[in-house]
C-alpha cells in the first residue's frame, strides 16, 4: 500500500507542475490552489484522510511524503503569485476577507498520547486525579513503603528542594494515590496523570523530566485478575484488538506481588512458542498468539526482534501501603499500575530517542498533529 500511495503522490506533482504551467491570472492560480490545498476537498487533504488507513510502521513515512508534497505545492504556488505579480498585471485583493493560509495547530504528541490514555480510562468509569509536583517526602516514599535506606531517597536520584528539609519534585505520580486514599474511603478507582522528576542524564531513553500515568483501585475483593482484565482492556483499546499480553513477576515496594508487562509487538508479532513454554501470554482467540508468532521479524526496528515491548509496571497494593493510608487491609484490597507517556508514545508510532519528542522540530511533530 505504501508503494501505491507514493507513486499517486508522484503523479500528483507532476501533474500539478503541468497545471502550473498554463495558468496565466491570479483567478487560475487561485482555482489551482483551491484543487490541491483546499481544506475540503483538496488533493493533498484527500492523501491525509487515507492515513488513517495506513499501519502505525508506515504513518510517518507516508506522512513524511505528503507533508513534502505540500510544501512543494505551497512554495511553488508562492512563485507563481510573485511572478504574476512581477508581470505588472494588476492583481486585486479584498483585504477584508479573513486570511485563509493560517497554519493549524495541534496537540504536542506527548499531550495526545495523554488524553488518549485519559479518554479511555473515564470509558472504564475511572476518575482522573491531580497532584502537586513539589510533593511531602512522606507521601513520595514513605507512606509508599519506600524505607530510609532506598537508593530512590538518595540525593543522586532526587530532586531535594533546596530550604524544605521534606519537600522533593515527585518521582512519581503516585503520590496522588496516598493522598486520594487520605481523603476518600473506597471504593474508588482514579488514574493520576503528570509530571515526574528524576536524576537522569538525558539520552535516548532517559529524562530528568517525564511523564506518566498511574493509576489504582481499591474495593472489597480485588484480586490479580481484575488487574489483568483492566489492562487487557486497556491495551487492547489503545494498541490494537490483536496485542497479547506477558506478566512477569516484578518487584515494586508499593505492590505485592508485582509485574512487570510486556505486550506482543504491534508490528511484527510475539515470540514463537510463548504460550507453550507457560509464558503469561492471553489472546482474545487462541489462533491468535500462533498468527502473532508467524509474523515475528528478526530485524523488526520497533522490538528488534523479540516480539515482546515492555509497557508498565503493576501489581497488588501493598497492605502496608493501604494501613498507611488508614483504608484497612483485612477488608480492602486493590491493584496499582503505572506507565510512562513518553514510552507509550516511542513504542505506539516507533520513536527511537526520546529527546525528539522535546526538540519541538515540527518535521517529526508534524506527522502527528
Amino acid at each position: 500500500m505504501i508503494d501505491e500511495l507514493a507513486k499517486e503522490i508522484e503523479g500528483a506533482r507532476r501533474s500539478f507542475l503541468h497545471e502550473l504551467e498554463h495558468v496565466q491570472s491570479p483567478e487560475k492560480l487561485a482555482a489551482l490552489k483551491e484543487r490541491y490545498l483546499g481544506r475540503k476537498s483538496g488533493i493533498i487533504g484527500r492523501y491525509l484522510a487515507r492515513l488513517k488507513g495506513v499501519t502505525p510502521a508506515e504513518k510517518p513515512v507516508v506522512g513524511q511524503e505528503i507533508n513534502r508534497l505540500k510544501a512543494f505545492v505551497e512554495e511553488a504556488l508562492a512563485g507563481a503569485r510573485d511572478a504574476l505579480c512581477a508581470s505588472g498585471r494588476p492583481q486585486w485583493q479584498d483585504h477584508s476577507l479573513p486570511a485563509s493560509d493560517l497554519p493549524v495547530g495541534g496537540f504536542h504528541l506527548i499531550a495526545a498520547i495523554q488524553r488518549q490514555i485519559e479518554e479511555l480510562f473515564l470509558n472504564m468509569g475511572y476518575e482522573i486525579a491531580y497532584g502537586p509536583e513539589a510533593e511531602l517526602e512522606d507521601y513520595n516514599f514513605t507512606k509508599l513503603n519506600i524505607p530510609e535506606f532506598h537508593p530512590a531517597r538518595d540525593e543522586q536520584d532526587t530532586f531535594f528542594l533546596e530550604g524544605f528539609d521534606d519537600l522533593v519534585l515527585r518521582t512519581h505520580t503516585s503520590p496522588m494515590q496516598v493522598r486520594y486514599m487520605l481523603d476518600h474511603r473506597p471504593p474508588f478507582k482514579i488514574i493520576s496523570p503528570g509530571k515526574a522528576f528524576r536524576k537522569d542524564d538525558p539520552d535516548a531513553t532517559h529524562s530528568p523530566c517525564f511523564h506518566q500515568v498511574e493509576g489504582l483501585l481499591v474495593d472489597r475483593g480485588i484480586h490479580f485478575s481484575h488487574l489483568r482484565g483492566t489492562l487487557e482492556a486497556f491495551c487492547r483499546s489503545f494498541y490494537g484488538s490483536g496485542i497479547v499480553l506477558r506478566f512477569r513477576p516484578g518487584y515494586f515496594p508499593f505492590t505485592e506481588p508485582s509485574a512487570e508487562v510486556d505486550i506482543s509487538c504491534f508490528l511484527c508479532g510475539s515470540p514463537a512458542g510463548s504460550r507453550a513454554q507457560g509464558q503469561s501470554g492471553s489472546s482474545p482467540a487462541g489462533s491468535s498468539a500462533a498468527g502473532a508468532a508467524s509474523r515475528l521479524d528478526p530485524d523488526c526496528r520497533v522490538c528488534k526482534g523479540s516480539g515482546w515491548l515492555e509497557i508498565l509496571g503493576s501489581g497488588m497494593v501493598h497492605p502496608k501501603v493501604l494501613a498507611n493510608c488508614g483504608i484497612d487491609p483485612e477488608e480492602y484490597s486493590g491493584f496499582a499500575f503505572g506507565m510512562g507517556i513518553e514510552r507509550v508514545a516511542m513504542v505506539k508510532y516507533g520513536v527511537p530517542d526520546l529527546r525528539l519528542l522535546y526538540e519541538n522540530d515540527l518535521r517529526l511533530l508534524g506527522q502527528f498533529g
